[in-house]
């Protein structure tokens, strides 16, 4: 189990004062890695590191290149990268404007990009690293009323894949986790709709929504010298929904 063992290293979630941001978060420290929680806000990202044990507080807008910038180098050395901030909106694709289009590509993809490359020279130079993109089902599949999520999404899979292409030679393993449907704040409106919930328990194999903890072995796995091997792939958490029709 020592290949699990995150002591000793620094990680970087992006995104992590709630939900799933803050359970990949959890899971890191729990397997003894130093954790830098994220946040646009100081108070934000100060209360989220304060629960968890060791953590630190890393307040900086990941959409913004300087302050990426500046917010990586103060933190030190990033052995672990974990691209988690984005955001969802539901509406049909005709109505959405160009800078609502333009927000959501900066929030799940262009931030993924700029963070990621604050953080790879320091990989390279120290001869290897972890990046674990937070991708979706919706990265392989489509559903009415969320276009815009699954374009960014499937273009975070792309990059996962152009990283492994570029920086696998440094020993740098990048990859990424497509969670289905979790219990969080963000799905909270979700969860309360009698008529999507019971599509959801009878589409997905398992039968319910996913919990956040229950993407602790995943996100640890492909922080860990465990996947050492593995390169450039999406791990589905999702209780089978993209493995059946």
């Amino acid at each position: 189990m020592s290949s699990f063992d995150l002591t000793g290293k620094t990680a970087l979630v992006t995104g992590s004062t709630r939900g799933l941001g803050l359970a990949f978060a959890q899971a890191l420290a729990d397997a003894g890695a130093r954790v830098a929680v994220n946040g646009r806000t100081v108070e934000a990202a100060e209360a989220a590191a304060a629960t968890i044990s060791g953590a630190v507080a890393a307040p900086f807008d990941v959409t913004d290149e300087d302050a990426v910038a500046t917010g990586v180098a103060e933190l030190g050395p990033v052995d672990i990268l974990v691209n988690n901030a984005g955001m969802a909106r539901r509406k049909s694709l005709e109505t959405w404007t160009l800078e609502e289009w333009q927000h959501m590509l900066d929030i799940n993809l262009t931030s993924a990009f700029l963070v990621a490359r604050a953080v790879a020279p320091g990989m390279i130079e120290r001869g290897g690293g972890k990046i674990v993109n937070v991708c979706s089902v919706m990265s392989q599949l489509a559903r009415e009323g969320i276009a815009t999520y699954g374009a960014t999404k499937g273009g975070l899979k792309m990059l996962t894949q152009g990283m492994c292409a570029d920086w696998a030679r440094h020993n740098i393993q990048a990859n990424a986790i497509g969670p289905g449907y979790f219990t969080t704040d963000l799905t909270r409106a979700l969860q309360e709709d009698a008529v999507f919930d019971e599509w959801l328990r009878q589409r997905v194999p398992t039968g319910r929504w996913g919990r956040p903890e229950e993407l602790a072995g995943a996100v640890v796995f492909l922080a860990s010298a465990a996947s050492d091997f593995v390169n450039g792939q999406i791990l589905y958490v999702d209780g089978g929904l993209t493995a059946v029709v």
